[in-house]
């Protein structure tokens, strides 16, 4: 990855959208060059998809909340992963190191959603106990990382 392809990369990062000619008038290429260099970027999995960010209060889910969650026994890892990417509910699911297992990423409308969503969570098998704290306000929350 040279100059160019970090170039590319910073300005994706900011706008998904920009067009291969938007690009190369950006940063000196030609489009066809910029085309090709995606291309690799694509399949060299460096960019993984392209996505829209949604303003999450416009769509009246504004309660963040993080989960942590212990599992019983290791054998209840591969239904819990299953029940994880099965609700849309939560954002992000990490494996961790410490007194629990997982830590979730929720975001919903209100606290009765929460509700239901923790509850959930805690009828899945093997669950063990869980700590949630709801999010206050967010300080930082970026999508894109220095290539």
């Amino acid at each position: 990855m040279d100059i160019f392809d970090k170039s590319i990369l910073a300005l994706l990062q900011k706008n998904a959208r920009m067009t291969a000619s938007e690009i190369g008038s950006t940063i000196n290429l030609s489009v066809s060059a910029v085309s090709e260099r995606l291309k690799k970027l694509e399949s060299s999995g460096i960019i993984s998809q392209y996505t829209t960010i949604l303003n999450t209060e416009a769509l009246h889910k504004s309660l963040t909340a993080i989960i942590f969650v212990s599992l019983d026994r290791p054998k209840y890892i591969d239904s819990f992963i299953e029940f994880v990417k099965s609700e849309d509910e939560i954002l992000e699911c990490h494996y961790l190191a410490g007194d629990f297992d997982y830590a979730l990423k929720i975001l919903t409308e209100s606290t009765s959603t929460l509700e239901k969503v923790l509850n959930k969570i805690k009828s899945v098998p093997g669950v063990h106990k869980t700590k949630t704290t709801i999010t206050l306000s967010t300080v930082k929350n970026i999508y894109s990382i220095v290539p």
